[in-house]
């Protein structure tokens, strides 16, 4: 059994064609099916179901597919750890993360990255589809809200965040030492719009409380809800660790209670692939700036901006 026919036999996998598998691989479709005479003889069973007008794989075949492309994928694997080890400490890698988490958490870690990795070149993508995007791998690594469950994927835990009020200091509501979340109702708020993910997860808690909000006004960025509670306008609810680092002297953050709306936040990449030294430095600061910022927000002066 050569890696060439294992090549041309995924490739037909992939196909269920004969000749367009052979268009694929560059060759011709006799030599691609005389190679399959050979590896099933070689074998000693059926491969593929040819007696219909399409093609189908038989068990065997099945069988041989699962750990033909388990050969491919540590090969895949054993270049990468190579190809990184000549790198050294250099290296590429993209990360995913929700709409708004940029803003929130990683424009900062991204510049601290940089100087700290100079020779490491980073790609940084918004996108509402970090778990897909993982999984068709155009994008190496992802932050995204648990719960994740695909078995295709390792998942590393980094932290539980909580939501909490940002309020204008002049707001009679800013001399509070803690809100309730169903006080929301008679407040004038400013939140992101219906499909961002942090308004789902607040949306998810005020409906379990009974309770649907109406925001005086909708902003798809970070900027202009923070402009318009430094404004006025209303209040907003957003990650604790988010408003407690802001260092906005027009805002003060209350934290909600009865219930803490909250989310679970992890990094996820594919099972499959090998995690060059980039990434392993980009998770090692990851965690020690989400270290830091928690501390911050557990500190004495909590509450205040």
């Amino acid at each position: 059994m050569e890696l060439k026919q294992l090549q041309y036999f995924l490739a037909i996998c992939e196909e269920l064609h004969f000749s367009r598998a052979a268009n694929k691989m560059g060759v011709s479709a006799p030599n691609i099916s005389q190679q399959m005479r050979g590896l099933e003889e070689e074998l000693g069973v059926l491969l593929f179901d040819r007696s219909g007008k399409k093609i189908t794989l038989t068990d065997a075949g099945e069988i041989l597919r699962a750990h033909a492309a388990a050969v491919f994928g540590h090969l895949q694997q054993a270049n990468d750890a190579i190809s990184d080890l000549k790198k050294t400490k250099g290296g590429s890698f993209s990360i995913g993360v929700l709409p708004g988490d940029a803003d929130l958490l990683f424009n900062l870690l991204i510049l601290r990255f940089h100087q700290t990795y100079p020779q490491i070149a980073l790609s940084l993508l918004e996108t509402t589809k970090v778990t897909e995007q993982v999984l068709d791998r155009s994008i190496d690594v992802g932050v995204t809200i648990e719960p994740i469950s695909d078995e295709r994927l390792t998942k590393i835990p980094l932290f539980h965040e909580e939501f909490s009020l940002a309020v204008n200091v002049h707001d009679p509501v800013s001399k509070e030492s803690s809100v309730s979340l169903r006080m929301l109702q008679n407040m004038k708020t400013v939140l992101f719009p219906p499909d961002h993910h942090c308004r789902k997860v607040i949306d998810q808690f005020c409906m379990e409380q009974g309770f649907r909000l109406k925001p005086q006004m909708e902003a798809t960025t970070l900027s202009s809800l923070i402009h318009m509670v430094e404004s006025g306008v209303g209040v907003s609810i957003l990650p604790r660790m988010l408003l407690d680092n802001l260092g906005s002297k027009e805002i003060r953050t209350i934290p909600l209670i009865n219930p803490i709306p909250s989310q679970d936040i992890c990094l996820i990449y594919r099972s499959d692939r090998f995690v060059g030294y980039a990434i392993r430095a980009f998770i090692r600061m990851l965690r020690e700036y989400i270290e830091a910022a928690t501390l911050n927000v557990k500190s004495p002066s909590h509450g205040h901006s």
